[in-house]
Order: structure tokens, then C-alpha cells, then sequence
């Protein structure tokens, strides 16, 4: 497993509030037409026919089996094997990580990965009632140290978040100051859901969902879709990409462990899958918090971005605060952490995710993102993760570097 993976194209469409968007002809804007849009920009990025990919893994969370094929049977219909994904929030970046698999293994020299959701408005509910939920045992456990409160999801993250104030010091302006910063980014991204600035006030005073968070501090429920064209060193060279090609210097993912149930509202977040993840892949890429100017991580609420920075190793526990208070996270600060807007401000959903993300990171790399563009980036990181669980952290560098 030691062939080297290359991202060679990218291509998403625009976030989108639940069925606003309409084709031209009045038609509803469905999972078809988002993964056509997607999948013919990743594949013009690289400049290559549909033909020439080998296998294809698709994400969605929420459709019917083998809509996966549907989707891309839209760019092409040649017979290749494809694969249907879905791992809750991180479904995009799972697809990522398979298709990577097969060109690190040797099985492939080119591979498309493909997210996409339709999604229904307002918060996120199950969709099947007569059987074990999932998150149940984890639902379980926080009802055990938390009040219980629906819905689920900002309750979880929120309860992590109010573990940390009371652990840390850390404040409610903090966690503001994260949906105030991505808000702010997004300004810049065409492909977001809102593109609106909000002062701090503005943040603190919106409709409070769990406190702490208020509604501008959590992600929306979005349509749309990203997709990835990956590929090998010979095939790289036999197309002559090397100078727009982007290397995965390393990439791992990582499910729950028994600490998930410790009686930390943090942990059943996710944190120890964050700092385990992060850790196998600065081994791996050799490079470490410093080296990287630009990071896309998953700000599903704000209080899961600020964990992260200590997940990540951007600063120690317990000291997020201090770079939030010193602008440490966007532009002039140590790392530009979510230029796109992230998922508060650009949108969730969730089958794409991981794949903007990715889009957002190579056009970062090859110097291509407009009024984002961080200054000198030369190696950037990508985390994404879904609760129940699995926590997918990748490293990326130009192939020419």
C-alpha cells in the first residue's frame, strides 16, 4: 500500500437551501443533476474523460441503495465498479478515502469520488423507527451527564462545548467569535450557502438552539454535491499533470474506542478519533500543526472547531480560547482554519462535504481561490467527521513541492 495518490481535478456545485434551487426548465433540482454539475467539473479540472476512470465511490446519506449509480451514470455508463458510501457527516470524505485505497493499493491508476445530498429543510431526524438507532448508545451515555434535549445533535456538541467552559475558563464570546470568523469567510466563497458577514453581537443575539449555541454557530441542512478525480504517479505523468496535481501525503480514518464511552461529553464527540486520526497522519506525511497554513475542518457547531484546534494540535488542551483571542485561525494568524465558510456558513450537506472541503484545499494549494486565497500555502489539512462514528484526517501537498 505505498503507491503514491494524486488529486488531479476538483469540482462542486453551490450549496443550496433545501429544494430552492430549480433547473431551467422549473424542474426540481435533484441528485442527478447535482452530481452531473460536479462529477463534469472535477473531470474538466482534470482534463480527462469519463472513460478513463477506473472505479467510482459515491456518498450520500439520506436516498434509496444504488443511488450512487443513478448519479454517475449521468457523466458515463461504462461498466466500472461502483461503490455506494455512507458514514453520516464524514459520507464524502469516506468516498475520498476508498478511492485513494484502490490507487495506494495498486488496484487503480484513476478513481472518482462523488458526494451529494437532497435534503429535507430544518433539523436532522431518523429515518427508521423500528430498529436500534445508531447513535443510540451514545445518546444513552450523554443523557447520563447532561440534561437531555432535542434535537440531538446540537445537544451533543453543545454539551461538549459547556464541558469545556466549565473544565477551561473558556467563554461564551469564543464560541461566537468562531460562527463571526466563518460567517466573514464565506463572504468571499461563491459556492456558499450564505454569504452574509455578521458582527459578534449579531452572533451572540440570534435564536438560541442549545446554549451555548446560538442558530449563526450551527451548520444548515443544504443540498448539493463535490467530487474528486484521484490518480496514480504513472498516470500523472502519461497526462502530463503534474503541475496542477496535488499529493495525499497522508490520510487515515478512524472509528470509535472504548474511551468514546468515558463519561466525557467530548469524547462522545468524537475528540479521542480527532486526536488519533491527527496523529497517524502527521506520521505518516511527516509534517506536523506547523506546517500547515490552511485547514478545513468540521465545524458542524462552532464548539466542535474549537475542540478541534486542541484535537488537531494546534494548541494545547484547554488553550483554544487563547488563539481565538488572538486571531490565531484566519487570515494573518498562524492558519487560515475554514477560508470556504465551513459547514456553518457554507453549508452541510452531508454527503459533499468531505468533498468540498477537499475542492476548497486544492484550489488553496494551486493558488486558485480568488479572494480566499491564503498567502504561501505549501501543505494543508483536512478533517471531517460523523458521529456513530468514523473521524477521516487527510494531509495534502502541490506534487511539485
Amino acid at each position: 500500500m505505498t503507491n503514491k495518490v494524486y488529486v488531479v481535478g476538483v469540482g462542486m456545485t453551490k450549496f443550496e437551501k433545501p429544494g430552492r434551487r430549480k433547473n431551467e426548465d422549473g424542474s426540481a433540482w435533484d441528485y442527478p443533476d447535482m452530481a452531473r454539475e460536479s462529477g463534469t467539473k472535477a473531470l474538466a479540472d482534470a482534463g480527462i474523460d469519463y472513460h478513463e476512470v477506473e472505479q467510482a465511490y459515491v456518498g450520500y446519506v439520506y436516498g434509496e441503495s444504488t443511488s450512487g449509480q443513478r448519479a454517475v451514470y449521468e457523466l458515463g455508463m461504462t461498466g466500472i465498479p461502483v461503490v455506494n458510501v455512507n458514514n453520516n457527516c464524514s459520507t464524502g470524505s469516506t468516498a475520498l478515502y476508498l478511492a485513494a485505497q484502490a490507487i495506494r493499493g495498486g488496484l487503480a491508476d484513476c478513481t472518482l469520488a462523488l458526494g451529494f445530498e437532497k435534503m429535507q429543510p430544518g433539523s436532522l431526524g431518523t429515518t427508521f423507527d423500528d430498529r436500534e438507532n445508531p447513535m443510540g448508545k451514545h445518546i444513552l451515555a450523554l443523557a447520563e451527564i447532561s440534561e437531555v434535549l432535542f434535537p440531538v445533535a446540537p445537544w451533543m456538541f453543545g454539551a461538549a462545548g459547556r464541558e469545556h467552559m466549565e473544565k477551561y475558563g473558556t467563554t461564551v464570546e469564543h464560541f461566537a467569535m468562531i460562527g463571526y470568523k466563518n460567517h466573514k469567510h464565506s463572504v468571499n466563497n461563491p459556492y456558499s450557502q450564505f454569504q452574509d458577514e455578521f458582527s459578534l453581537e449579531d452572533i451572540l443575539n440570534a435564536k438560541m438552539i442549545y446554549n451555548p449555541l446560538t442558530k449563526l454557530q450551527c451548520s444548515p441542512t443544504s443540498d448539493g454535491s463535490g467530487a474528486v478525480v484521484l490518480a496514480s504517479e504513472d498516470f500523472v505523468n502519461k497526462h502530463d499533470l503534474a503541475s496542477q496535481a496535488v499529493e495525499i501525503v497522508g490520510q487515515t480514518m478512524i472509528t470509535d474506542f472504548g474511551s468514546t464511552f468515558d463519561g466525557s461529553a467530548k469524547n462522545l464527540i468524537g475528540y479521542d478519533m480527532n486526536v488519533a486520526a491527527a496523529r497517524q497522519v502527521y506520521d505518516q506525511s511527516g509534517l506536523g500543526p506547523e506546517d500547515f497554513q490552511v485547514i478545513e475542518l468540521h465545524d458542524c457547531f462552532s464548539a466542535n472547531e474549537l475542540l478541534l484546534y486542541e484535537a488537531l494540535g494546534l494548541c494545547a488542551e484547554g488553550e483554544a480560547g487563547k488563539l481565538l483571542d488572538t486571531n490565531q485561525t484566519t487570515y494573518g494568524g498562524k492558519w487560515v482554519v475554514n477560508p470556504s465558510g465551513g459547514l456553518i456558513s457554507k453549508g452541510h450537506p452531508l454527503g459533499a462535504t468531505g468533498l468540498a472541503q477537499c475542492s476548497e484545499l486544492i484550489w488553496q494549494l494551486r493558488g486558485q481561490a480568488d479572494k480566499r486565497q491564503v498567502d504561501n500555502v505549501t501543505a494543508a489539512l483536512q478533517h471531517n467527521i460523523g458521529l456513530g462514528g468514523a473521524a477521516v484526517v487527510t494531509a495534502y501537498q502541490r506534487a511539485d513541492r
